[in-house]
């Protein structure tokens, strides 16, 4: 009959009518189990801020080291002036030889919240929970986390001791011309810092930034391989200890930290071994152009980039060529 809808046009309708419901059924089933989980989440990670012990004692990672021979770090004078290895605005580095013969170097800070946030229990989770998660952490290029103590708002944390030191030191050595670091070795402590700091960003989970990412916080081992330090601490350490010329602009400007921030810390780590100056160094004032940074630019614009390269690793044409193109 005329004006009668064929039939093919009548399912038509009702399949789009239905593939239409069954979209919002199944967006808003989305939605609700997107909600669940987040809540599961929120749920957990409540109940482990309120629920999880608090542990007392040296908490350990290390199968060299029985949490007996960390007895003495509850000391109050643990150490003396004569095992003072290291020291920063954040804290003082101490070397000590455990019973098995295990020497080991502690880093001890003061946590950087406000002494009534410090001493309560969900700060101190907090920090508990981030110490596990570095204590689990393994790399060539990271230093291992091995145990740690907390006493009150103190923090006693112990790591693999470093006997050469942080690059810094050995900068200072190279520019007063009591240690020689050729291009290689330079080239390869780069390398090191670089593996490391790609493992904490992407073969970590969750990803771990470094935040105070600088030439003293990369320590050489016997054959000068590099290992990032003091890595992953943020709530844990005054923020006084940064160094500005190794920090990001944009983490002054909003206070937002992102992996970016440590890939320029990186650069300017780089830019250190390649000209063997120091950052602060008052030449970056007016002659340089107010930063180290500024100064490479000029010096690379007006093609004079050999210029700013270290006299001491200059020489070999091909090795020349690798520096320009770092």
């Amino acid at each position: 009959m005329e004006g009668t809808p064929a039939p093919s046009g009548v399912h038509g309708v009702r399949n789009r009518l239905r593939r239409v419901v069954l979209g919002v059924v199944f967006g808003a089933l989305t939605g609700v189990i997107a909600a669940l989980i987040v809540a599961g989440l929120i749920r957990v990670s409540a109940l482990y801020m309120t629920r999880t012990p608090i542990l007392k004692g040296p908490v350990n990672f290390c199968s060299k080291i029985n949490p007996k021979m960390l007895a003495f770090l509850c000391e109050e004078a643990a150490f003396s002036d004569s095992q003072l290895i290291g020291l920063s605005p954040n804290g003082k580095y101490y070397k000590a030889v455990l019973e098995n013969g295990f020497t080991v170097a502690i880093k001890r800070i003061e946590s950087a919240s406000p002494p009534a946030e410090a001493q309560s229990k969900s700060a101190k989770r907090r920090i508990q929970k981030n110490l596990e998660i570095l204590g689990c952490l393994r790399h060539r290029h990271l230093m291992t986390l091995h145990a740690y103590i907390n006493l009150s708002d103190r923090y006693s944390l112990v790591y693999d001791y470093m006997p050469n030191g942080s690059l810094e030191d050995a900068m200072k050595k190279v520019r007063a011309s009591q240690l020689r670091l050729n291009w290689e070795m330079r080239h390869r402590i780069a390398v090191g810092v670089i593996k490391g700091l790609q493992f904490l960003h992407f073969g970590c989970s969750p990803r771990v930034l470094h935040y105070d990412l600088k030439p003293a916080n990369v320590l050489l081992d016997d054959d000068f391989e590099p290992r990032l330090a003091d890595y992953g601490l943020l709530g844990l350490m005054q923020e006084t200890g940064r160094t500005s010329a190794y920090v990001a602009p944009e983490c002054f400007q909003s206070c937002r930290y992102t992996e970016k921030s440590d890939v320029f810390s990186f650069g300017v780590i780089l830019a250190v071994l390649l000209t063997g100056r120091d950052p602060v160094d008052p030449f970056f004032g007016e002659e340089g152009g107010g930063s180290m940074g500024r100064w490479l630019r000029h010096l690379q614009q007006a093609g004079e980039a050999r210029e700013g390269l270290d006299k001491d690793i200059v020489g070999d044409e091909g090795e020349e060529e690798e520096m320009l193109m770092a």
